[in-house]
């Protein structure tokens, strides 16, 4: 029998086959999960360097003319029997318009609204693209999709609008914000598991069909917010109540 040794221990052919045909099996029987969410904010604030950073590959254009977005996709092994697509979609032909359309938001489960800190205009932006957002889409019994709000180019300045943000969060029902940075990857991931997990919990089956017990704790003089595994050197503000 032919063996291929691995630590001094014999693992035949046949062993590694079948070991592979379970491992096939137990992949096929995966729940599998279809996620549309939405990536929200002027133009030029650093949303589609966000959705190459989470998702390590390059935009795919839609139509533009009926659709006006970008798309890339996200796959989570997120557990033993879940598998979680997530398909962001970016508001490409729709920063300048101000505006978004009916179909850029339909089956969405799910929004990102992202700011520019070294712009505080784009904040003012972000309560204009809210309200927007919550006219075109709701879950069926009326209340909000879930969402979060990422202040971006954190590495660019050490200006922030805490308390301003935090008051936003609680007013709008955002679930929490992030200082993030596209350039050094900071906060992005767990900004957008923060995000899926509510979406998990929410969707009670909805998906996009395929073509915690937090603390309100407002940051101390030093910036620091409080939430779920907040570190000392990174920046997350829970807005839930």
């Amino acid at each position: 029998m032919s063996v291929i040794h691995s630590n001094g221990n014999g693992i035949s052919r046949e062993r590694l086959i079948n070991i592979s045909d379970k491992l096939r099996v137990a992949n096929l029987c995966k729940k599998e999960l279809n996620f549309k969410l939405l990536v929200i904010g002027d133009y030029g604030v650093g949303k589609t360097s966000i959705i190459k950073k989470y998702t390590e590959e390059e935009m795919f254009p839609l139509n533009k003319v009926t659709i006006g977005a970008d798309f890339a996709l996200k796959t989570l092994e997120w557990d033993e029997e879940t598998r979680i697509n997530i398909h962001l979609w970016d508001t490409v032909g729709h920063d300048k318009s101000g505006f978004l359309t009916g179909i850029f938001c339909r089956h969405a489960v799910g929004a990102v609204l992202v700011f520019d800190l070294t712009k505080p205009e784009t904040f003012n932006s972000v309560k204009k693209w809210l309200v927007n957002l919550r006219n075109k889409i709701s879950l069926p019994g009326g209340q909000p999709i879930p969402t979060i709000l990422l202040a971006n180019k954190g590495d660019m300045t050490t200006k922030t609008l805490p308390k301003e943000i935090n008051d936003f969060c609680l007013d709008n029902n955002i679930m929490g914000w992030f200082i993030t940075s596209a350039k050094t990857n900071t906060q992005i991931d767990e900004a957008m598991l923060r995000l899926t997990n509510a979406v998990l919990i929410n969707h009670h089956g909805l998906q996009f069909p395929l073509i915690t017990d937090d603390i309100i704790k407002l940051p101390n003089e030093n910036g620091h917010g409080a939430g779920p595994s907040n570190h000392s050197n990174k920046k997350h503000y829970c807005c839930n109540s």
